[in-house]
């Protein structure tokens, strides 16, 4: 909702940039184009309210999903608990330690934008319904048209149009003006008293051209047009810019209607069209039903459209084509924006994995995962395979936390902060909550404690926007760094899944990224973990800690092992338990069930 709203913020914007430019440009766009410059901005309205990820089904429906795609093994609390019990007195990496960041609690001011946000939204429908039901009554007093005189102008309408299909009219005494309305099945209500006034107060053309007016709103399929801006209208009921768009898209509208009118007229009969909206400026109203098109509008609008008559010429070729040109123009310039309207575009929290080139189980370990919301991926490098739990949440993008410290020691490296020789950063004299942190430390003893200011130094030193592009070059996940240079990994911008942490971590580990071997190569030392005559493991754990409760945890790394090297990553979510270490233990007890790692 606080990103809904923001969105609102660049739409007033994008409208007040519209409103000035369409102005400018109006000698150049016919009055169609004017209308239809207002459908690109309705088609841009509903761009927040657009995904960019598949909608995530309730957690209910997932154990489906998990039993019809798991493999023979599943991984019990036992696994877990062995787990925890041999890994208790593990190395000081395992307890990663991370910074709190405090926030202001949005999902409750997000809550209570959505509750306002709701009781608009309700309060717009009661009326909408309320018109709904006014015109439901009126179709069921209307009659249908028995006037002949009437019906022969009607029909004379339909020809000269070149309508195939004739559209019902009724004739009911609860309108001032005539109004078209209906989507499926469109019929033409005209006012009781134009009938029977007919032949003494109006002339024969007042009631032709209003029936061409109407015919010509269900020829372009105007009451299509009616829901949309209706149902945007709800939608935006709190944003005056989006209101005052909507009023200006009826206008031209009418006015699109008129010229189509007038296309089919003869020139001496333009005034006498503009006549007719003249006589009834004073007789007609608005109408107060939403889905209903006709001939009816302010006094302002009146104005608007006999000028638009009293100025009309056959359209040329030539405006034709200027008209075209400056309609792609407004449209490239509404497209363009579309993206940042895209709040799930925006986030950035979801990446593209493509499952039909890869050979991929989907493993079953909910008992493992029991307490926790989370994923667990695993890439056998030699075989091309994957196995994954869960692929919603291994797709989804969340914050690295210090798992991105990898990358970090990477960057400072490379651009010559630090070398594989020479790494120690003096201590800055500050005092810190952890004891390790209150020392010089080295790239070594910066990642095994994960030291936060060491590797806040390194940024610092490189650069943000040397930073950047290296985060361009590697395509660090959402490749977003805003903010701070000190806390762009840190709970803020820059957001990578389960799935591309394995994928970054295959290419770090055979240097696809062409650095300097011998810093690929420090930086595989600082976070190598455990040596054995079976094998070696590597990996850096993370914990995203917000006001004081551990959110979500990281483990990732790899397995070298009878030649092979095996990539993974495990992420758990909660509201206060979720951290490096349960992270750590959790894939453990998942490799060691693998048989690719031994915990004991």
């Amino acid at each position: 909702m606080i990103q809904f709203l923001i969105c609102n913020i660049l739409i007033s914007a994008i409208i007040g940039i519209l409103l000035p430019v369409k102005h400018l440009l109006r000698k150049n766009l016919t009055s169609r184009m004017q209308y239809h410059i207002w459908y690109l901005l309705l088609g841009l309205l509903t761009v927040p309210f657009i995904p960019a990820q598949s909608v995530r089904f309730l957690q209910i429906f997932t154990w489906y999903g998990n039993f019809k795609n798991a493999s023979s093994f599943p991984i019990g609390a036992a696994g877990r608990e062995a787990a925890t019990a041999n890994l208790s007195v593990a190395a000081n990496w395992m307890n990663d330690i991370g910074i709190s960041v405090s926030r202001n609690t949005p999902s409750t001011i997000g809550l209570i934008l959505f509750i306002l946000w709701g009781i608009g939204i309700l309060i717009m429908i009661m009326l909408i319904i309320r018109s709904l039901l006014r015109f439901h009554n009126m179709k069921h007093s209307a009659l249908p048209l028995q006037n002949p005189a009437v019906r022969k102008l009607y029909y004379e309408c339909i020809d000269r149009m070149c309508i195939k299909k004739p559209v019902p009219v009724y004739s009911t005494a609860f309108l001032k003006s005539p109004v078209i309305s209906g989507l499926w099945k469109p019929c033409i209500y005209l006012p009781i008293h134009l009938i029977s006034d007919y032949k003494e107060n109006y002339k024969e053309n007042d009631i032709k051209y209003m029936l061409m007016h109407e015919l010509a709103h269900y020829k372009h399929k105007d009451a299509l047009a009616n829901y949309f801006m209706n149902i945007i209208g709800v939608l935006y009921w709190f944003n005056p810019f989006v209101w005052y768009a909507l009023k200006e898209m009826k206008n031209d509208r009418e006015t699109a209607c008129d010229t189509s009118v007038l296309k089919l007229l003869d020139e001496d009969a333009y005034k006498d069209y503009g006549n007719t909206l003249i006589q009834f400026a004073e007789k007609v109203s608005l109408t107060s039903f939403p889905f209903a098109a006709g001939i009816s509008g302010s006094m302002k609008q009146m104005q608007k459209r006999i000028l638009n008559i009293a100025n009309y010429h056959p359209v040329s070729f030539r405006k034709t084509l200027r008209s075209a040109v400056s309609f792609t123009i407004i449209a490239f310039f509404l497209i363009g924006t579309a993206p940042l309207l895209s709040i799930q575009a925006t986030e950035n929290d979801c990446c593209y994995f493509d499952e039909a080139n890869r050979n991929i189980t989907y493993i079953d370990l909910n008992d493992m995962f029991e307490g926790y919301h989370g994923s667990f991926v695993l890439y056998d490098a030699a075989g091309d395979s994957w196995q994954i739990y869960h692929k919603e949440y291994a797709t989804a993008r969340i914050s690295p936390a210090s798992t991105f410290k990898i990358y970090s020691a990477l960057f400072g490296l490379e651009s010559g902060m630090i070398s594989p020789e020479q790494s120690l950063i003096p201590w800055d004299g500050q005092h810190y909550t952890y004891d390790s942190w209150n020392a010089d430390q080295t790239l070594e003893s910066a990642m095994q404690n994960s030291v936060t200011w060491y590797f806040q130094a390194l940024d610092r030193q490189t650069g943000l926007s040397a930073i950047k592009e290296y985060i361009q070059k590697i395509g660090y996940g959402s490749q977003t760094v805003e903010g701070d240079i000190s806390s762009y990994w840190i709970n803020s911008s820059l957001k990578i899944s389960p799935v591309e942490q394995v994928e970054l971590l295959e290419k770090f580990y055979y240097n696809r990224f062409g650095f300097a071997e011998e810093n690929i190569e420090a930086v595989k030392s600082s976070i190598r973990l455990y040596s054995t005559e079976e094998g070696t493991l590597s990996g850096k754990t993370g914990t995203k800690e917000v006001n004081g409760l551990n959110t979500s945890g990281w483990f990732i790394g790899y397995v070298e092992k009878d030649n092979r090297t095996y990539f993974f990553a495990t992420n758990i979510q909660s509201e206060n338990l979720a951290s490096g270490s349960v992270a750590t233990e959790l894939t453990f007890s998942i490799l060691s069930d693998l048989n690719l790692w031994d915990i004991g």
